[in-house]
């Protein structure tokens, strides 16, 4: 009975694909008679005419995906009861991912991959939200680190941290299609609103003690004193250039979307934490680190010059490494008062 019952499964699936075959003919016929209709005057205008749709396409098409957001008085939308930190990341990954479309994993054929503002832009902000997303699963989203992680919170950083270029197709992976970043990324906005509705249904932990907010402090601190080294670094060998610096541009808007990111992440911070700055007295100085922030991730020259330090020409980089490191200080000003 069962080797009938597999004959016939057989004999059906034969007969589809043989159905299949005879459309594929079919349709083949009728290409290879419509080809036989163009004349070769036909053909040349479609040769050059192709390439110049696609240069107009692109050319129409990149100023419409080159999108800069640095809004700082935006509603982040958190639930009550929830982190203000979790509802900032979600709303910057849902802004940038489905509102304003990722780009830094654009195919050629698409205006994102002509920019390198706008995807180097995204980049940093992603890579400052998945540092602080590191820290609500280590430190923020635990009891005293003693309790088992958050699955959420797990699962929301490790797609954080997938590189920000993967699109469908990436030969360095596989030879099959894969997952694109920004679907990582989707998914990761899933997973902290679910985190932030059981916090704000008391069903999960956010750690609000200064500890925690002195050990995130620091994480921040960190990453900009490696941002800081960075720019540091590229002014002492490629400042004051003969040639056109199209590299100062990468760097200058990285960095501006990683502090984009952190000062958007510092504001939330002063919700959930509004108890230890006020216990510490830390209003005032902490009010100038997120105006000192500010000010380096809404820098926004007509074009980004890296020209000798003693130069005419401005060095926008030293300008966004001045900000940083004024930040960077008054943050440690502010951990320095929390180790107290």
């Amino acid at each position: 009975m069962a080797k009938e019952i597999w004959f016939w499964i057989k004999e059906q699936i034969g007969r589809l694909w043989a159905g299949f075959q005879g459309l594929l003919a079919k349709g083949w016929h009728w290409f290879s008679g419509w080809l036989s209709t163009v004349s070769g005057s036909s053909w040349r205008k479609i040769l050059l005419g192709l390439p110049m749709a696609f240069f107009i396409y692109i050319l129409i098409g990149m100023p419409v995906a080159h999108r800069i957001d640095d809004t700082s008085n935006v509603s982040v939308g958190g639930a009550l009861g929830g982190s203000e930190t979790a509802a900032t990341i979600i709303f910057l990954v849902d802004r940038e991912v489905n509102q304003h479309n990722w780009t830094p994993n654009d195919p050629f054929f698409l205006p994102g991959w002509w920019l390198d503002n706008t995807p180097n832009y995204q980049k940093g902000i992603i890579e400052a939200l998945s540092r602080v997303s590191l820290e609500l699963r280590d430190q923020l989203g635990r009891s005293r680190g003693s309790s088992a992680v958050d699955d959420d919170l797990q699962k929301a950083a490790g797609n954080l941290a997938k590189e920000p270029g993967r699109w469908i197709i990436d030969f360095n992976t596989s030879f099959l299609p894969t997952t694109a970043s920004d679907s990582y990324y989707r998914e990761a906005v899933r997973q902290l609103e679910a985190y932030n509705q059981r916090l704000a249904a008391g069903e999960a932990v956010f750690e609000r003690r200064s500890d925690n907010f002195l050990a995130t402090l620091d994480r921040i601190a960190l990453d900009l004193g490696g941002s800081s080294a960075a720019l540091e670094d590229y002014i002492s060998k490629e400042a004051g250039g003969v040639l056109p610096d199209f590299g100062a541009d990468d760097l200058f808007y990285e960095t501006k979307g990683k502090l984009y990111a952190y000062a958007m992440i510092l504001q939330a911070l002063e919700v959930d934490f509004s108890k230890v700055i006020s216990e510490r007295e830390l209003g005032g100085i902490y009010r100038e680190l997120l105006q000192s922030m500010l000010s380096a991730s809404t820098l926004d020259p007509l074009v980004v010059y890296n020209g000798a330090p003693d130069s005419m020409l401005a060095n926008h980089l030293s300008m966004q490494g001045f900000y940083l490191l004024r930040a960077r200080t008054q943050l440690k000003e502010v951990t320095n008062i929390l180790l107290k």
